[in-house]
């Protein structure tokens, strides 16, 4: 009788076991799920993945269902020590698109001494190769903060010269927030002074999310208040995207029609895990959230 008892036990274990592991493996299943959507990565969230072994990072990101990328490694003509066609060949032969780049310039430290002859050969050599690299977009990721209204102005002039620029060569230019430029300057915010500042037909706003907020400011209001000046937006969030609490996803997708949004791009600066991971996570969050639509195209 005990020696029953013991096998009984022993069975009911096992089949619990198992049990337990089709449980998991269901749940495991349904975390994966994803549905395909218009998201693209900017590299700079797989960098030391990038500098170890390029292409498989770069195939790893169309494995995650991304659908393009925005490139973070442009120097002296050239993208991540590529010429601009290689570039362009390495991530199409991975199924991905090349959408837009993070560079530019910043004029000298008094605005006013500029070697402006310098300036525009650069541009004319970054703009080529943008264009040479199949780029739609190029971004200034960051600028010095300007000590005066007087700086911050010659820095909206330039933005909007360089926009005109890049249109010409039927590409557009953005600018890319922090959270500095949500401080005063001599009374203005930055921020809407440089919105009010620059021609929309020439500069447009790559809209980081989660800055904005750190900046005490609300994106949707940015989007009421200055409708369609955002044409890309960086999803962004702490760490992966939804972990932190601190970024209302849903409420900024769900009033996006007034933003001018035709792109999202997702980064990942910090992580809980492996880079990969926080990259595969942060799509099929957005790839299995209600609130995000297919495109906005």
């Amino acid at each position: 009788m005990k020696k029953f008892s013991n096998l009984f036990i022993m069975a009911l274990v096992g089949s619990l076991f198992v049990l337990s592991g089709c449980t998991q493996g269901q749940k495991k299943e349904v975390e994966e799920v994803k549905v395909k959507k218009d998201i693209y990565l900017q590299l700079y969230s797989l960098r030391d993945d990038i500098k170890a072994d390029y292409k498989a990072t770069i195939d790893s990101v169309a494995k995650f269902g991304y659908t393009g990328v925005e490139a973070a490694g442009y120097n002296d003509g050239q993208f991540y020590g590529m010429a601009p066609a290689d570039f362009k060949k390495s991530i199409e032969d991975a199924g991905l698109e090349v959408l837009s780049s993070h560079t530019s310039r910043p004029l000298a430290d008094k605005p006013a001494d500029t070697n402006w002859d310098e300036v525009w050969a650069w541009w004319d050599t970054a703009i080529q190769a943008h264009k040479d690299a199949g780029m739609k977009y190029i971004v200034a990721p960051w600028m010095p903060t300007p000590k005066t209204i007087a700086d911050l102005k010659a820095y909206c002039d330039y933005y909007n010269q360089i926009g005109e620029k890049c249109n010409a060569a039927g590409l557009r230019f953005g600018y890319h927030n922090h959270n500095f430029e949500f401080t005063e300057i001599e009374g203005q915010l930055m921020y809407d002074y440089m919105l009010n500042n620059t021609d929309p037909s020439k500069v447009f706003f790559q809209m980081d999310v989660y800055w904005v907020g750190e900046g005490g400011k609300d994106p949707v209001a940015y989007f009421n208040n200055f409708p369609g000046r955002f044409e890309q937006l960086h999803i962004k969030d702490e760490t992966e995207l939804g972990k932190s609490g601190k970024v209302n996803f849903e409420n900024i997708f769900n009033n996006l029609d007034k933003s001018g949004a035709k792109y999202l791009i997702v980064e990942v600066e910090k992580y809980t895990g492996t880079p990969f991971e926080g990259v595969r996570e942060s799509y099929n969050y957005l790839a299995n959230a209600d609130y995000v639509k297919a495109s906005y195209k």
